[in-house]
């Protein structure tokens, strides 16, 4: 068996974006005409940018206009400049960690780069950080996993996926991972868990104290991350 590989997702994983991204995304529709609420943006965590986009038009039938869709991100670094926060713990955790590790999101690079430097992480990955924009296919698809364990040497057997959205658990469970879902950021909401379940999670944790506990059982750490 190769050596374990822990993958984590950036955004409501990581770095307690999520709400800021959906602030984002109805600012600039409303902006350019059209409706927008959080909760249909809610419906695409954990897809990118592209994929988003074609989701939210599905929903409610708004194309968005592409010369604008620069718009998007402009917006979303604002806010993660001046809001972005890691999720609760997350920090102490990592810093006690002693695995191989790496970030595989939905991102685009520039937005990784920023979310992490930004809330002290990035030191943490060192270049071992993956976004769906070098792979075909974004989440669910397996792509990103898959590529993230093969650059680092690792078998899919002997990797878990940190993931906060059904589409990222989807991903990791057809990719042969063991999926982990993630409820503790801010973004969580009620039955959060149970569809990440459904996705095909094989456990779900409301906090990284309790993902420490499921890695180890698991065996992918083979100490306890101390002083959380």
């Amino acid at each position: 068996m190769s050596k374990p590989l822990i993958i984590f997702d950036c955004d409501g994983v990581l770095v307690d974006s999520e709400p800021l991204a959906a602030i984002a995304y109805e600012r600039v529709y409303n902006k350019h005409g059209l409706a927008l609420t959080r909760d249909i943006v809610t419906q695409c965590i954990g897809m990118k940018q592209a994929d988003i986009i074609v989701r939210i038009e599905e929903l409610t039938g708004h194309a968005f206009p592409a010369h604008a869709e620069g718009d998007i991100w402009l917006e979303t670094r604002a806010l993660l400049e001046e809001e972005l926060k890691p999720t609760r713990d997350i920090l102490p955790f990592l810093r006690n960690l002693e695995a191989a590790r790496c970030v595989a999101s939905s991102s685009s690079m520039e937005r990784i780069a920023l979310s992490l430097e930004v809330t002290g992480i990035a030191d943490f990955f060192a270049d071992n950080v993956f976004s769906t924009s070098m792979v075909q296919n974004g989440k669910p698809a397996p792509d990103i996993f898959l590529f993230a364990a093969e650059k680092l040497g690792s078998e899919p057997a002997s990797s878990v996926v940190i993931e906060d959205s059904p589409f990222g658990v989807q991903g990791a469970v057809a990719a042969g991972m063991t999926a982990i879902g993630f409820t503790g950021g801010s973004h969580t909401f009620e039955g959060h868990a149970e569809k990440l379940l459904a996705a095909g999670a094989h456990a779900v944790c409301t906090s990284w104290n309790a993902v420490e506990a499921e890695l180890t059982q698991r065996g992918f750490i083979r100490e306890t991350v101390a002083d959380m």
